[in-house]
């Protein structure tokens, strides 16, 4: 035999933090979702069934061996180039704070430089840095002795400069982002950490960036995914990445769309997966900083357990 729920229960399903529970129609919000589903489908259908894109190449090169050199070459420099961005901008982001004025100015003029520059002008700069400096000479200075020296093409190839132009551009950004991160944590943090006896560098490592993370965490996921897709840039150079090699295949067969839809798919499949790193990073430092409306969906969820129970 089932038994009746009780007044007090009936209340509690149909209350929240003591507050009637009613759930406006918004059949505004109907309309809007079925003609945009409608739209969403029939643009996809136009797409997938277009006769002008050749499935047949799509199929051909999507998991060949040029596009998945490309692709390893496209994943290896957008990890190496972020972490030399975080890193490096950290560093700019702590002399950005310094109280040393020289410290600051370097650190300001620095981020202005390579903020104002447009990434595909360094990626050539870089690229060509062969015609600036001829030759890399380590020596003694105002001596005229030399210890090595080599030239700047045989050092520097279009891989290097790939990882110099992407890693010290994203400097720039990711030390704002730090930057950002260190100033919204609490001065009274530095202050406690200080009565405590910990040095400066301590303080910041220990005390200032774990909880800057929270902050820092969702911006730098953003940085990520831009780098993967600015990445497509280093083909004016030759850089070996998914576009280099795809290029060089449609510049002889004039498959461009189809070769074209081959890249969107790695780089969607790649995004899709810094996107799921970046989420659980977010989760991690996020902890112990629930959002409102969580709070309040975990307090329904408890209360029509109670009414499980008692029913």
């Amino acid at each position: 035999m089932t038994s009746v729920p009780s007044t007090a229960t009936v209340d509690l399903m149909n209350t929240d933090e003591g507050l009637p529970v009613r759930r406006l129609r918004r059949p505004g919000r109907t309309v809007a979702a079925v003609l945009v589903s409608a739209g969403a489908l029939g643009l996809a259908w136009s797409f997938v069934t277009n006769p002008n894109l050749d499935w047949g190449t799509v199929g051909a090169y999507l998991f060949a061996q040029l596009t998945l050199q490309g692709v390893w070459v496209t994943f290896y420099l957008t990890i190496v180039s972020m972490v030399i961005g975080v890193v490096g901008g950290t560093l700019v982001a702590v002399m950005a704070l310094s109280d040393n004025y020289v410290l600051r100015a370097v650190a300001i003029a620095y981020t202005a430089v390579f903020r104002g520059t447009p990434v595909l002008v360094q990626i050539i700069f870089w690229g060509f840095i062969g015609a600036f400096f001829p030759e890399v000479t380590l020596g003694i200075p105002f001596t005229g002795i030399e210890l090595y020296s080599a030239p700047t093409s045989s050092l520097v190839s279009a891989t290097t400069a790939a990882i110099l132009a992407l890693g010290l551009n994203e400097i720039a950004y990711a030390a704002e982002i730090v930057r950002g991160g260190i100033e919204s944590v609490d001065p009274g943090q530095r202050e406690a950490a200080s009565a405590l006896g910990l040095r400066p560098a301590v303080t910041m490592r220990r005390i200032v960036l774990p909880q800057a993370m929270r902050v820092i965490v969702p911006p730098m996921g953003n940085e990520v995914i831009t780098m993967l897709k600015t990445s497509s840039l280093v083909s004016v150079i030759a850089g070996n990445d998914l576009m280099t090699n795809l290029q060089q295949v449609y510049s002889q067969n004039y498959k461009v769309i189809p070769l074209l839809v081959v890249a969107s798919a790695w780089y969607l499949a790649l995004t899709a997966v810094f996107t799921l790193v970046q989420r659980q990073l977010e989760r991690r430092y996020g902890r112990g900083t629930v959002p409102r409306s969580a709070r309040a969906g975990r307090s329904r969820q408890r209360k029509a357990s109670i009414v499980r129970r008692t029913v």
